[in-house]
């Protein structure tokens, strides 16, 4: 038997890509920017499996130019550029990359409630534009301990996070589709979506990208947020209404907001929220670790290496098709 056809729609890490090599006639797209549709459309004609980057919209479209298909596999665990239905549809399974990459991102999400608080990146600024002298000027932040932190969110990446800011001593409420079971343990305490807004110091949001989540946080939620309402999104920019976050920070409606992600992304340098003094913002680098990304590209792989084989996957979203 030969080996199985694959397409990468973009470059993996060397230990994955090594792994599906060995049983795979592989094409992969090498160049900076996203594959052409067309391009793809035609490379998937014969291929068996598909490995996405997560820059390709895999829809009925897709898939119906793809009938030899078994199996899509991306290194993330969120998948809003996945038809969900269309591939279950079509029997085909799609593999994630749960849990690999919780803790990784826990620490990113703290590292931009820390930096924001306390104004680090402007405090590195003030020393690198050589305005330093005996103190003036320094730019001062707030207190995180006794302070109220609400995750809007709390799955096990907002777990994480809660872990952490128990240790900086924040009181920490949440809101989520249900109420978990696990609260006392998590010393955390259970609230509707508004009271959360109100009560909240720092509001961290972890939600994936849903038709329910989309926009969530436009002018409406601002306005029930504390004037001294730090604001940090980890999950999805479209989460957010951008303009109505502009005009909450110009307003001075909340006082900050450190972002991992945004709509549109990538963000461009002429941006108006980048005009903006009283913002943190990072290229969507949460699970942006050596060590992560590359447990990520492996397990994305032992995805794409089941299903080509007709064998459950590890991590799968549509287990209704998912092999046994």
């Amino acid at each position: 038997m030969g080996k199985f056809k694959v397409v990468l729609t973009g470059q993996t890490w060397p230990s994955a890509l090594e792994k599906i090599e060995e049983q795979c006639e592989v094409k992969v797209w090498k160049e900076a920017n996203p594959i052409p549709r067309a391009l793809l459309l035609e490379w998937l004609k014969e291929a068996e499996g598909l490995f996405s980057t997560g820059d390709v919209k895999v829809d009925a479209e897709l898939l119906a130019a793809a009938p030899q298909l078994r199996v899509v596999a991306q290194a993330s665990v969120g998948y809003d550029n996945i038809d969900i239905d269309a591939c279950t549809e079509r029997g085909v399974p799609f593999g994630n990359t749960p849990g690999v990459l919780v803790e990784a991102t826990a620490d990113l999400t703290f590292a931009l409630l820390l930096a924001a608080a306390r104004r680090i990146h402007e405090g590195w600024d003030h020393v690198r534009s050589g305005n330093w002298k005996s103190g003036s000027g320094i730019p001062f932040g707030v207190d995180l301990f006794g302070k109220t932190l609400g995750i809007v969110g709390m799955g096990d990446i907002g777990c994480a996070v809660a872990r952490r800011a128990k240790a900086c001593g924040l009181n920490i409420i949440y809101h989520n589709r249900s109420q978990r079971k696990d609260d006392e343990l998590l010393q955390a305490r259970y609230v509707g979506f508004d009271d959360l807004l109100h009560e909240a110091d720092f509001i961290i949001v972890l939600v994936p990208l849903s038709n329910q989540s989309r926009g969530l946080f436009g002018t409406e939620a601002f306005a029930k947020m504390k004037s001294s309402a730090y604001f940090i999104n980890a999950s999805r920019g479209p989460v957010v209404n951008t303009d109505a976050l502009y005009e909450a920070l110009r307003n001075k409606q909340i006082a900050y907001a450190a972002l991992d992600v945004t709509d549109p992304e990538p963000i461009s340098g002429d941006h108006p929220l980048l005009s903006l003094s009283n913002i943190l913002i990072t290229p969507h680098v949460g699970s942006a670790t050596f060590e992560t990304r590359n447990r990520m590209a492996n397990l994305a792989a032992d995805n794409l290496l089941a299903g080509l084989d007709r064998k459950k996957l590890p991590a799968c979203v549509n287990t209704s098709v998912n092999f046994v």
